[in-house]
């Protein structure tokens, strides 16, 4: 069974932090369907984004470069028709390929190797979000703001979460769809959720979770943090003033983010039953991940748009036990890492530069998830004196 070319089902988050989960040590959070996840898998202790923005981190993760070789700067730069992605390899290899969610493309390829979107995206693909850096303080009407923070807590119902429910059908309908069809090609399916990101609105059910006390406050305070000139930019550009937020705010955003994570995990574990029920769990490998973090509040910072380990470290979790004992893996590791991992797992052989349609920042995974660190560091060593030699 296990010399077939996997299944891959890949269950994206927007904005999770890694500190947020219980899987890396958090208190607070409820998440037991990414516990399990855990515990039956691969976790990659010290993952991090190669860009602390939606736009970046995803071509960074689907291309295996970093932004300053693909040229995805933020979130209004062009994701160029002509960069290849894991996607491309994977179909080369027999895989057929499958969006639901969000993915935040850039241009007019809403597609970047994709057979099919299964639903439309919830972030423009136009070029509004430009930033002007010939005037750094300017601050642009698109820019985030505090009224994620200010009033956060309860809702009926937002646009995020009409978008997520409809990735969750659509990623379930087509897996009922491949489980009774003649049809014997690997797939991979990437379902990719906008919560938690902000802004900081769950249902009630879901923040009746937690005991408002029980909500953890920052480990960090603004002043307990040295100065620094981009995190002054930060606040300025969202609006962040002295006094503007107490204790009773912070715990409430922070209280509504840790709703959405139990809403997030929810919909994992829908993916996880319906494999389950069409019986193509045994086949699929299944990856926990997400672009970038979120500060909570950390460093008196929100969001995202800084390399604080709030903001850029993610979640790496890889889930085939048939083939991968439970491990947690130290090796510093990132997004642009998951292009060849992919490729590895599909193909039973690291992707070779000379097939490739275009050069790779990243390195395969796969000796970390067979614990053999040695050859990921030859790997590694290999690819910088290629990119020297470029």
């Amino acid at each position: 069974m296990l010399s077939k070319k996997p299944n891959i089902v890949i269950l994206m988050a927007d904005q999770l932090t890694a500190g947020a989960l219980s899987a890396y040590g958090n208190k607070v959070s409820l998440t037991p369907n990414i516990d399990k996840i855990a515990r039956e898998g691969v976790v990659f202790n010290s993952a991090y984004c190669n860009s602390p923005l939606c736009a970046p981190s995803r071509a960074s993760m689907m291309t295996g470069q970093l932004i300053s070789r693909n040229g995805v700067y933020d979130n209004a730069a062009e994701f160029h028709a002509e960069s290849p992605t894991f996607c491309h390899y994977l179909r080369q290899l027999g895989y057929q390929t499958y969006l639901s969610g969000k993915m935040h493309f850039c241009g007019p390829d809403q597609l970047h190797g994709f057979d099919q979107r299964l639903t439309t995206d919830i972030y423009p693909a136009d070029f509004g979000w430009t930033p002007d850096w010939r005037a750094p303080e300017r601050r642009l009407d698109w820019y985030h703001n505090m009224s994620s923070v200010l009033d956060a807590g309860e809702c009926i119902r937002t646009n995020q979460l009409d978008f997520d429910d409809e990735a969750v059908f659509y990623a379930r309908q087509k897996l009922f769809d491949i489980a009774r069809r003649d049809d014997e090609r690997p797939f991979l399916l990437l379902m990719s959720l906008t919560h938690p990101h902000d802004p900081f609105a769950i249902p009630k059910p879901y923040l009746d979770r937690y005991a408002e006390q029980d909500v953890d406050l920052p480990l960090v305070a603004e002043g307990d943090a040295p100065p620094d000139a981009h995190s002054e930019r930060l606040r300025r550009m969202y609006q962040l003033t002295d006094g503007l937020l107490d204790q009773r705010q912070i715990r409430r955003a922070r209280h509504a983010y840790y709703g959405a994570l139990a809403y997030v995990d929810d919909q994992f574990g829908l993916i996880r039953e319906t494999l389950d029920a069409t019986g193509l769990a045994e086949d699929t490998i299944i990856m926990v991940i997400s672009d970038h973090g979120e500060m909570l509040g950390e460093r008196g910072l929100w969001y995202k748009m800084n390399f604080f380990e709030g903001a850029a470290r993610i979640p790496m979790i890889i889930h085939a036990p048939a083939r991968y004992a439970p491990r947690r893996v130290e090796q510093n590791v990132s997004l642009v890492d998951l292009l060849p991992t992919l490729f590895e797992l599909a193909a039973g052989h690291p992707p070779e530069r000379a097939t490739l349609g275009a050069p790779l920042d990243g390195h395969s995974l796969v000796p970390l998830l067979s614990g053999n660190p040695a050859r990921i560091a030859y790997t590694a060593n290999i690819s910088r004196r290629a990119r020297w030699r470029r």
